[in-house]
């Protein structure tokens, strides 16, 4: 029988299919969703429980109580600061040392599944419940990216290789070989938005999005789906490039009809060491 899984719910449908893999496989699952994260309705009908980052250690221990063997880090969240986290005493010895020493996201999530390896708990990656979301190698859809577009999908990796061995961002938009924006820690969607605002003339930007050198596959991975496709429309992008193996593709078929309609090129690309 599968251990029971608990399900750290950020934003976005991956807390929602998770569950339902459970539910297909028998599986007994629980979300905990956080304060000012979790949309309300992703734990209706779900077993769940409230926290915040403050109190985390506290439901961590609860979830020991439930029998909870196995965690899941599912959808965005934003980093809190230290001012606001408010920690109970129990979170405080764990948390607070991790919020001051961490540099960049990657080193706070690998520092916090440390932690909760250490408290007994087995972290897992979502590619491993939840099968067919990672990018494949090669063009999807209709369009392909033409020589202007492949030599600013280079330069994009460049970029992003660079930015992500400083544990900043995992995106990058690039037009013409100028780089438009780096992703900080506003996210992607945004990212776009506002190159969108920065675009020069001629043929639009590439948007190319691939996980951090080293990064944990068990947390943060990128996400692209179909939300990102309209934003990279709005801002007159010509297509968008994601690391094949690295990075999660929601809602595919959606992707690909949006896509095509707007004459977007989609592709999954293979990055060699």
């Amino acid at each position: 029988m599968l251990p029971k899984l608990a399900i750290f719910a950020g934003g976005g449908t991956l807390p929602v299919r998770l569950v339902d893999a459970c539910r297909s496989q028998g599986r007994e699952c629980t979300i905990l969703a956080f304060e000012g994260q979790t949309d309300p309705e992703t734990v209706r009908g779900v077993p769940h429980s409230w926290t915040r980052f403050g109190t985390v250690i506290t439901a961590l221990r609860q979830l020991q109580e439930e029998g909870v063997e196995e965690i899941v880090m599912a959808g965005p969240m934003a980093r809190p600061s230290l001012a606001s986290l408010k920690p109970d005493g129990a979170t405080a010895k764990v948390v607070a040392p991790i919020l001051k020493s961490a540099v960049g996201d990657d080193s706070l999530l690998s520092a916090f599944i440390g932690e909760l390896e250490d408290m007994g708990f087995r972290v897992s990656s979502i590619d491993s419940i939840l099968a067919g979301l990672m990018a494949r190698q090669g063009q999807y859809g209709a369009h392909a990216p033409d020589a202007q577009a492949r030599s600013d999908l280079e330069r994009g990796i460049e970029v992003a290789r660079a930015m992500g061995k400083m544990d900043i961002g995992q995106a990058v938009v690039v037009q013409q070989s100028m780089v438009l924006g780096v992703e900080a820690i506003e996210g992607t969607d945004a990212l776009i938005r506002r190159c969108g605002e920065s675009k020069r003339d001629g043929p639009g930007g590439v948007l190319v999005k691939i996980k951090k050198p080293n990064q944990d596959r068990r947390a943060d991975l990128p996400t692209v789906g179909a939300e990102t496709v309209m934003a990279a429309i709005s801002a007159c992008l010509r297509g968008i490039a994601v690391e094949a193996g690295g990075t999660l593709v929601m809602d595919e078929a959606e992707m690909i009809r949006k896509a095509d309609d707007a004459g977007l090129f989609l592709i999954g690309i293979s990055l060699s060491d």
